[in-house]
């Protein structure tokens, strides 16, 4: 009996869920393997329609249209069902093996009806996306708003020369790629900000302008993201595409546009085809224009003649400081007008140090603030507020660019000279090399070659300036040098480290908490009339006191405890006529420049310098004595030249004996010094610039060498840059100086007797000269009062590096050695004359030739030279 009921209650509820399943809400369990089915065969057409509608969109592409933004919406749309359904999938089998009575149940009802409740909604869902996948047209040609607008500044002060300048460039069609370079904080941006948005207004046609900012961390499938967001290639399935594939869907929907891809602050070489871009061409029509700091950059882009973006000129300097201050500050005081005007002339032109400088001193609407803002710039600028935090980190990326330790030395080492100062190239090679920072075990050549490269990255990198086209010197950007000496100091938390007090004004050597922190120490362009005190400097290495002309006098205790300096320049100190005994401390002294000082004789006491290489006494005018000299054994410069009492007669053995000398400047002044030095195997290879001079002998001719050394592969005087020759009798011409390959300067004077400075017929008999060239690097020429003169040169010569002319008092010099192909950069090159009746009866090669140089001719009063 209970039996029978237990089973009655069972079969009860065997129907109850049978009923469930079979009406209502039990359909989606009923249904779902039918339903899973029409599903998957449902997504498999979808997919099939999306691949269909996407290799149309492909095709017209690839013809320059742009696929209408109602298929990316469906195509995204299918991409996002497709992840749904897998994720659907993965819980198929489960689901089914719940189901029970064949397939009408489940063993847990709750689970499988909302399975089958999202399999019933899915499939919905993917008939209507399939059913809204039919497209008669997919792609349409490009929308007027190709280029999305950059917001600018309200106004940008002289840059609109510029702009034209870079706009008609760009516009030229033989530019593919144009390059933008400057300094950090030049307005190299702004400019490529401007191109962008003058493509807003104007009729040019483009298809695209695509704006990628690539900075110092140049991720290329970042770039190809940035384009793919601009071509409308963007989504999850760009971003599951690996780098490869990207490249070629970038090129592919790129390589029929016209298109124009800005890339502003790159560090290093961007590879178009590792992105996918084509490459512009004249006939695609398509640009590529970028923005770096490095002139080098431009090189590796393929940009041989990039666009230079330098700072303002000094007017618009002052417009964009005036604007950022504002009229009611600057009316505030009398006098702030005045001290503005010297706060805006601390930053150079650029406009990076202009906004922020200038939006800090907008509140400052006191006198006495504004005197100190011009005391703070002038003695340590990173303490100015914005100067360590806003400009100085920016401009900081450039040398931290900079590879290796070697050249961020080099760099910063011409922090020490003050501001807009000239620096020597090779002086300052010198100097690197007594530092250590370039090896000064290699030969003479090979270092000044490692020198000069590590300046030309410097340059090219703008951390160092050159001046128009004398390449000899350079010089730093005043905010550059605030910024190296900031770095100097460890950004401020060693200022004793690095003590430049250059061209301050000073009168005195200054107080100093630290001298043992001191490593370098520059004084130099100041009004010190004498050093005293005895600093305990164990680290010092390099000391410039150069340029102090009130100073007399210097205390030998100064020099006692500097065991490791390696650097002391007291040139241009027109009063000191004497060095201490305890210069001899010094013992590791490398380089001396006494040039242009008052010193009567070299001290006994400098033979004890045994590791001095360089030693600098031009323009020494009282120096009479060099005896000694020859217990310096390891010298290699030696500069003599404007030393007017110096006499050499019976001294000359004491060069002799120099074994390592390789630079030697010298004036001469008779005719058996002159013999002797052109003779000397050692001595003639060494002699960089010469003076000869007062040499009043009938019988001089500097043209009788020793025929077995005179050869194109073997010149005689082959580091010979610089000769000056004046009042020497005897001269009728100076063909010897076609063995100076090197030659750069020269200088003739008050020959009166010299016919032709090259002579033909001495020439024609030396078999030796055939194959040079004449004066293939010479940069000046300066002829005055040479009375019998008549030719240069007998035929035209090319004149690569020819510069500047003076020429006067030559009245038979009737015919330049020049023609039409004479000179390579006209523009730059003059004649100077006083006499305008010369110029114009001179004898022209052609009327080409005449029109060539005419228009150079400068008439200059008094003698520049």
């Amino acid at each position: 009996m209970g039996g029978c009921v237990s089973f009655q209650l069972s079969c009860d509820q065997v129907l109850n869920r049978a009923g469930s399943c079979f009406c209502g809400r039990g359909n989606y369990i009923r249904n779902l393997e039918k339903n899973l089915v029409a599903l998957e065969k449902s997504m498999e057409v979808l997919k099939a329609r999306r691949e269909d509608v996407l290799r149309r969109v492909l095709r017209e592409e690839g013809k320059g249209l742009q696929r209408l933004n109602e298929v990316q919406v469906w195509l995204t749309s299918v991409q996002t069902i497709e992840n749904h359904f897998d994720d659907l999938s993965s819980s198929k089998t489960v689901e089914l093996q719940r189901l029970c009575l064949f397939g009408v149940c489940s063993k847990n009802l709750t689970s499988s009806f909302q399975y089958g409740r999202r399999v019933f909604l899915m499939l919905k869902e993917v008939e209507s996306i399939k059913s809204d996948g039919v497209f008669e047209v997919v792609a349409d040609s490009v929308m007027a708003d190709v280029v999305e607008e950059r917001p600018l500044q309200p106004m940008i002060f002289g840059r609109e020369t510029m702009l034209e300048r870079a706009w008609n460039r760009l516009m030229d069609d033989e530019t593919g790629v144009m390059g933008l370079y400057g300094m950090g904080g030049v307005g190299k941006t702004t400019l490529l900000a401007q191109i962008n948005n003058k493509f807003c207004g104007v009729s040019v046609r483009v298809d695209i302008v695509i704006w990628i900012v690539v900075s110092s961390d140049l991720r290329v499938e970042k770039i190809q993201d940035e384009i793919a967001e601009k071509l409308g290639l963007s989504g999850g399935c760009w971003n599951q595409k690996e780098k490869r594939q990207k490249v070629t869907d970038i090129h592919t929907h790129m390589k029929n546009k016209k298109f124009v891809l800005l890339l502003d602050d790159i560090w290093r070489k961007v590879d178009l085809t590792e992105i996918g871009v084509p490459f512009p061409t004249r006939e695609n029509g398509c640009k590529v224009v970028f923005t770096t700091r490095s002139r080098e950059v431009c090189g590796h882009m393929g940009v041989d003649d990039p666009m230079e973006v330098e700072c303002l000129a000094k007017h618009d300097a002052w417009d964009l400081f005036k604007k950022k201050v504002g009229q009611l500050t600057l009316k505030s005081h009398p006098d702030i007008t005045e001290q503005a005007r010297k706060v805006a002339e601390k930053c150079c032109g650029l406009p990076l140090a202009l906004n922020v400088i200038g939006e800090t001193m907008s509140c400052k609407r006191t006198i006495q603030e504004w005197y100190h803002a011009v005391q703070v710039l002038n003695s340590y600028a990173a303490d100015f507020s914005g100067m360590d935090d806003q400009i100085l980190p920016i401009l900081k990326y450039s040398y931290d660019s900079l590879k290796g330790d070697q050249i961020k030395s080099c760099f910063l080492y011409c922090s020490l000279f003050p501001e807009d100062y000239l620096m020597r190239k090779e002086k300052l090679i010198d100097y690197w090399i007594c530092e250590g920072f370039i090896s000064e075990k290699e030969g003479r050549e090979r270092t000044l070659n490692q020198g000069y490269e590590i300046i030309g990255t410097l340059v090219r990198a703008c951390l160092l300036l050159e001046e128009g086209r004398n390449k000899s010197k350079v010089k730093m950007h005043d905010v550059v040098r605030e910024m190296a000496l900031w770095i100097s100091s460890d950004l401020g938390e060693n200022r004793e480290k690095c003590i430049v007090r250059a061209g301050v004004g000073l009168c005195k050597v200054p107080e100093v908490e630290n001298w043992r922190a001191v490593e370098r120490m520059s004084l130099m362009n100041n009004k010190i009339e004498e050093i005293s005190g005895s600093p305990k400097c164990p680290k010092l290495t390099t000391l410039f006191l150069q340029e102090n002309i009130p100073l007399t006098s210097i205390a030998g205790k100064f020099f006692m405890c500097m065991p490791k300096l390696v650097v002391l320049d007291l040139s241009k100190n027109l009063r000191l006529d004497g060095l201490p005994d305890e210069i001899s401390e010094l013992v590791s002294l490398k380089y001396l420049d006494l040039s242009r000082t008052l010193i009567v004789r070299l001290p006994a006491c400098l033979q004890k310098l045994k590791k001095l290489m360089h030693l600098y006494l031009e323009g020494t005018t009282s120096l009479r004595s060099i005896d000694g000299i020859s217990n310096l054994s390891r010298l290699r410069t030696l500069t003599l030249r404007y030393c007017n009492k110096l006499l050499f007669d019976g001294r000359l053995k004491e060069l002799l004996l120099l074994k390592r000398l390789e630079v030697l400047t010298i004036e001469i002044k008779s005719r058996s010094v002159l013999e002797t030095l052109f003779f000397s195997g050692m001595l003639w290879r060494c002699i960089q610039k010469v003076v000869i001079k007062d040499i009043w002998d009938e019988s001089i001719d500097l043209l009788t060498f020793p025929t077995n050394l005179r050869s194109p592969s073997s010149p005689y005087f082959p580091n010979l840059s610089s000769v000056s020759i004046e009042r020497c009798s005897g001269l009728k011409d100076l063909t010897w100086l076609l063995f100076a390959p090197n030659l750069l300067h020269l200088e003739v004077k008050s020959l009166g007797r010299l016919e032709e400075v090259v002579s033909k017929e001495k020439t024609d008999k030396q078999q030796q000269l055939q194959g040079i060239v004449p004066f293939g690097k010479l940069e000046t020429l300066v002829m005055l009062d040479l009375p019998v003169v008549e030719s240069i040169y007998w035929t035209p010569l090319l004149f690569p590096c020819l510069r500047e002319m003076y020429i006067e008092l030559c009245p038979k010099l009737g015919k330049l050695p020049l023609d039409s192909k004479s000179v390579a950069e006209v523009e730059g090159f003059v004649i100077k004359c006083e006499a305008t009746d010369w110029i114009e009866g001179i004898e022209w090669e052609d009327e080409a030739t005449r029109l060539r140089f005419l228009p150079t001719r400068k008439m200059v009063v008094g003698y520049c030279y």
